[in-house]
């Protein structure tokens, strides 16, 4: 049971003044959220216009906070955000001095921005920077790769890159760390044919430190591969006293995956196979161990058979 008990025409009046002070809260409110303010937003700077002859880092973060002027709306719905996410700074100004002005800026700051939000000030105001002497090195790219191929098909040969090497640009210090650079994963499923790709390099983690080109071509050669087996003469090697060594046996079959159109060429002048009389000297071995010093690095060694042999040693 209700405690107040109103008429008909009572609840009316109360659904009245309710409503009227609902739409006054939200009058207020639409007019309040139209009224500009000026709130703090953090951005990244990202650096344009590098002079050409200098190399610097910076000595700050590359995070800065932005006095924005707004709407409340902005204020409300998109808090500590500006629209791009990023602002660009030209460093032309370096050419001559080692800091760069925001206030000298705003006008090319704001012209980057939405046209409702409006940067008054930035802290730091002034971007200081260090600079070293800019040099140049040529490093060789190393392709990163994860590829799949189909059953029975592989790599054929050298995997071709164009260009080999790079060109960084950047302070000495930084560039004694580099010695290589990567590619971005060269990622392939199912591959059965020769492809040519072109692969972006890695983005720089090092400071104030440039890369060209930006992208190598990969010419990546593929075929099937078949069994092959060839039979190899053994050779010794540690006989450093001249001791007659007889092996049994004296040669041993060397079984492999050769493309096809590499099967006719590779033989048994491609492959050497040897026993190392240490093992016997030294670590009193009764068999040799059969290993392969040269083999085709594009074949797929399967087995050596046998993969140890008898020996006779004549002192």
């Amino acid at each position: 049971m209700p405690f107040i008990k109103l008429t008909k025409i009572e609840r009316r009046r109360v659904f009245s003044l309710l409503a009227c002070l609902l739409l006054a809260i939200a009058s207020w409110l639409f007019m309040a959220l139209n009224n500009k303010y000026v709130y703090t937003a953090k951005t990244v700077l990202i650096y344009k216009n590098f002079p050409q002859n200098r190399a610097f880092h910076p000595l700050q973060s590359d995070t800065v906070d932005l006095q924005v002027e707004g709407t409340g709306w902005q204020l409300l719905f998109a808090r500590l955000r500006i629209n791009p996410q990023s602002i660009a700074v030209s460093l032309n100004q370096l050419s001559t001095r080692d800091f760069v002005v925001f206030s000298a800026q705003l006008y090319n700051v704001n012209k980057q921005l939405e046209t409702s939000q409006k940067v008054i000030s930035v802290k730091p105001d002034t971007l200081y920077f260090d600079f070293t002497k800019r040099t140049v090195k040529k490093v060789p790219v190393r392709l990163i790769q994860k590829i799949e191929f189909l059953k029975q098909y592989g790599v054929a040969s050298e995997i071709k890159l164009n260009p080999k090497s790079v060109t960084v640009t950047g302070p000495i210090e930084e560039l004694l760390k580099i010695n290589e650079w990567s590619t971005d994963t060269l990622k392939l499923d199912r591959v059965q044919n020769s492809a040519t790709f072109r692969v972006n390099m890695q983005h720089s983690t090092h400071k104030n430190v440039s890369i060209f080109p930006s992208s190598v071509e990969v010419r990546l050669p593929v075929d099937e591969f078949t069994e092959k087996t060839v039979e190899v003469p053994l050779k010794i090697i540690n006989n450093r006293n001249f001791y007659g060594v007889r092996l049994y046996p004296k040669r041993v079959k060397i079984t492999f995956l050769v493309a096809l159109s590499y099967f006719e060429q590779v033989d048994e002048s491609f492959i050497t196979a040897v026993v190392d009389l240490d093992e016997w000297s030294v670590l009193h071995h009764n068999q040799f161990t059969v290993k392969l010093t040269e083999f085709p690095e594009y074949c797929k060694l399967i087995k050596i058979s046998p993969s140890k042999v008898d020996f006779i040693v004549e002192r």
